[in-house]
């Protein structure tokens, strides 16, 4: 990895709001904490002598992962992709997964001057908790959205596995984090590869779970086009295709669909915004021979 600058957009620092463009569209970082997870699962079966180097490990194996929902901007449409854990965390498991908030996701916006009433989409690309976590929040007693205006795109499977995962995927799903949207009339699904607004369109990816989705920002304009890779490819150092996580459910197809959009991004030269890294929120792919390497980019401060 090339040497950059540390991205303030990261949990391991004070959070300053930083933005890349892409055409009209501006991107902005934003945060709801980080979590730890077993550095072996976040791996697979790329040994531990290999990826200690890149996500040093503490003395419990875990390694530290960013939760970093975005903020896409244009033309009053005000679109938060991806959300976060969320608050609904009792001791038990907040120690469990180490989860560490000292900004959440709703307080981020505020730090853009954005207000949760004034977000107009949320964009997810998979429902797993640590992603669409923060889109439900407890008041009163009560489960309801935390941006009561908004459109939640969410992909069709991803939805009918967490109102009712089986046991394998019931380690990663909770129904309470979609059914108070669609009680909300808040949730609209998604399938494929298709166009959710003008200049953001979600693909289907799977391999991770049934139906990943990896999001275009601006995809119609050569050389000015962003991609979040969700789960597909978690941080900066998860870019070549065999280094999978063990958290992915169908591997052949994760390595397919990762071959494909890593080869996209290095050739179009996209943006990249990356959720689970823990220092850098955006970077471009490019080929190096037959491998990948990231070129970080700290985005600049965000001016409103």
């Amino acid at each position: 990895m090339t040497p950059a600058a540390r991205d303030l957009s990261s949990p391991r620092g004070a959070y300053e709001p930083r933005s890349v463009r892409a055409g009209e569209w501006t991107l902005t970082a934003l945060t709801d904490g980080s979590m730890r997870l077993d550095g072996g699962s976040m791996w697979g079966v790329v040994p531990k002598t290999m990826w200690e180097r890149m996500t040093p490990p503490s003395a419990d194996n875990t390694i530290e992962i960013a939760l970093r929902p975005f903020l896409a901007r244009k033309d009053g449409l005000v679109v938060v992709i991806e959300a976060g854990v969320g608050q609904r965390w009792d001791e038990k498991w907040r120690s469990i997964y180490r989860i560490e908030q000292p900004l959440d996701l709703a307080e981020s916006l505020a730090a853009c001057g954005v207000g949760c009433a004034e977000v107009t989409h949320v964009v997810a690309s998979h429902c797993h908790f640590d992603h669409i976590g923060a889109l439900v929040v407890e008041r009163q007693g009560e489960l309801v959205p935390l941006f009561p205006n908004a459109v939640h795109f969410a992909p069709t499977e991803e939805v009918v596995v967490a109102k009712d995962p089986d046991a394998v995927r019931s380690a990663s799903y909770r129904a309470e984090d979609v059914a108070p949207l669609e009680t909300a009339g808040l949730l609209e699904t998604y399938d494929g590869s298709c166009e959710l607004l003008p200049g953001i369109r979600a693909h289907e990816a799977g391999g991770h779970s049934d139906a990943v989705h990896v999001i275009t920002i601006n995809e119609d304009e050569p050389g000015d086009t962003a991609i979040f890779w969700a789960d597909v490819v978690p941080t900066t150092h998860h870019v070549q295709p065999a280094y999978m996580m063990a958290y992915d459910l169908d591997q052949a197809r994760s390595f397919a669909s990762r071959s494909t959009w890593l080869a996209r991004a290095a050739a179009g030269n996209w943006i990249g915004l990356f959720y689970h890294d823990a220092e850098h929120a955006f970077g471009r792919i490019r080929r190096d021979g037959k491998r990948y390497l990231v070129e970080p980019l700290v985005g600049e401060r965000l001016v409103d």
